[in-house]
């Protein structure tokens, strides 16, 4: 997933994403509690793409505004 993809979605396909991102970062967390994470940068890499999901909610809601 990158930014641009993200750029062309609306506000709330872009809150749904996060949603799902943090439902799958959490899942994630529970599995390396668990001990069943095979791949630690799953967790990574869920965590940033959730930061640039809110950074273009972020940028969207701010062009909106002006």
């Amino acid at each position: 997933m990158n930014a641009k993809e993200l750029r062309e979605k609306t506000p709330d396909q872009l809150r749904e994403e996060l949603a799902n991102l943090k439902k799958e970062s959490f899942n994630l967390r529970f599995q390396q509690a668990t001990g069943q994470l095979e791949n630690a940068a799953q967790i990574r890499a869920a965590r940033r793409n959730a930061a640039r999901v809110k950074t273009i909610l972020n940028e969207k809601a701010k062009s909106a505004a002006e």
